[in-house]
């Protein structure tokens, strides 16, 4: 897997992408060359040709970006990736036949956009099937074993079913004995079989339930100096899922672990970074607070902003605001978390929330100071103690400022009961542990993603 912005990616998907790249900027230079012969140096070199084909081709990686495309383990059925496609290449065709209608200047030259989008058309598809085949052959497969019988076990055995663009296929798992002897005789023996097979595996991922005494160290040691690659459970799957498992996370984790470092220097790049976000977003919003402020009026009787108590950094108490989605009797019978088609919501209210429109003035609060652009959800003073004692290590999330959005809410989204919030502090864990400006960006490139399909709202 190939780590960019502290997240791991299947280094296939990182190969699917730069291959699509150059067959969407080779299918409309093919065009340009076919159209325009002897000029398309000229083209390409006087006239913006290249700018405008490179800009064809983020735009259609974007679109595949917005679609899933390289997001597979979110797309179940394999005629849903040519399905998905074609909808991809129909938008695009849409999108440039209206910018050349309106913007001209912006044409390559006559007939070299449909032509190129013929070519795309061609391409995209033949390679999708030419990657699925390719991938589907053994070689491209790590053989994976784990070890070990137990929860966790069958945890990573799900998890790496799930994620196939992981590229690792289980071909060994089995439950172990209960006696402890012909427990560590059976692993022992499965470890030896791998030695010198040419059905071997690449891989062993540990995901024993307790080691003391049951890890077969010279086995293993064997295989490692055989190339097998020895992997913990715990960091495969913060790799592949971006959360940290709290079943098996012990305080060594954290004492150990590279991570989970507030740097004051850092803290105040992301600090600079959040107050330029906020400002901007105060001001591109601007022009349509008028229009919000008359839909929240005419929705219900009731004030325009909502004001709730909420837990910033260390444990400090601070006032949220946001656009009042629901009636004002909403908490008449005590504070309780919204849940999907609450309703308690306003008919505006339901699709301020979708849209996140209720949102933008906590950007007030992260100009105050209060919150982050990105961080953790902040949650509500009434539910904190409760959570921090069912939880383990959920006041961890109180180290930073809290976010308006985050990892966890581009990942998970809403969190509205207890196993739900146990799941998001996983997520928020991960991001504290690897916390950069860099994640940060790439956190805000997500939520647009996430706001645009709408997921994750309640």
């Amino acid at each position: 897997m190939i780590r960019l912005f502290n997240v791991y990616y299947p280094t296939r998907t990182i190969v699917l992408l730069m291959c699509e790249a150059l067959i969407v900027s080779g299918s409309f230079l093919l065009a340009t060359k076919l159209v325009l012969g002897p000029d398309t140096y000229i083209c390409l070199n006087y006239e913006y040709g290249q700018l405008k084909i490179a800009a064809l081709t983020v735009l259609t990686l974007l679109l595949s970006y917005y679609f899933d495309l390289y997001e597979p383990q979110r797309i179940s059925e394999r005629w849903e990736i040519y399905f998905r496609l074609l909808l991809v290449l129909g938008f695009l065709s849409f999108l440039l036949s209206a910018l050349v209608y309106f913007f001209p200047q912006i044409d390559i030259a006559r007939y070299v956009l449909l032509l190129g989008l013929m070519f795309l058309t061609l391409g995209l598809v033949i390679w999708r099937s030419m990657y699925e085949w390719i991938l589907g052959r053994d070689i491209f497969r790590e053989r994976v074993y784990v070890l070990g019988g137990g929860d966790r076990a069958r945890m990573v055995v799900n998890v790496l079913r799930q994620r196939k663009d992981a590229g690792m296929e289980v071909v060994a798992f089995e439950a172990m004995p209960t006696d402890r002897e012909e427990r560590k005789t059976a692993v022992k023996a499965t470890l030896e079989s791998f030695r010198g097979s040419s059905r071997g595996v690449d891989r062993v991922v540990v995901a024993l339930e307790d080691r003391r005494g049951e890890l077969p160290l010279r086995e293993l040691l064997k295989l490692r100096f055989d190339g097998v690659v020895i992997e913990e459970a715990g960091s495969l799957l913060e790799r592949l899922t971006g959360k940290l498992y709290l079943d098996g996370l012990r305080p060594s984790n954290f004492i150990y672990s590279e991570g989970f470092r507030v740097r004051p220097s850092q803290q105040l790049a992301r600090r600079i970074v959040s107050t330029l976000a906020a400002a901007i977003g105060l001001l591109l919003f601007l022009p349509f607070f008028p229009f919000v402020v008359l839909a929240v009026r005419l929705s219900s009787p009731g004030p325009i902003f909502f004001r709730q108590t909420r837990v910033g950094m260390g444990g400090r108490n601070f006032m949220v605001v946001k656009f009042r989605t629901m009636r004002t009797d909403a908490e008449a019978s005590g504070a309780k978390w919204a849940s999907k088609d609450d309703p308690r919501a306003t008919k505006i209210g339901r699709f301020m929330r979708k849209t996140r429109i209720d949102e933008v003035p906590q950007l007030w609060n992260v100009l105050r100071g209060d919150m982050g652009f990105v961080g953790p959800r902040p949650e509500r003073p009434e539910f904190v103690p409760w959570l921090s004692e069912n939880i383990p290590y959920f006041d961890l999330r109180h180290m930073i400022r809290p976010g308006l959005t985050g990892w966890a809410q581009v990942r998970y989204g809403y969190g509205a009961t207890l196993e739900e919030a146990r799941e998001k502090l996983e997520y928020d864990l991960y991001y504290i542990k690897h916390m950069t400006l860099g994640l940060d960006l790439l956190i805000m490139f997500e939520t647009v993603k996430t706001i645009l399909r709408r997921r994750g709202a309640q």
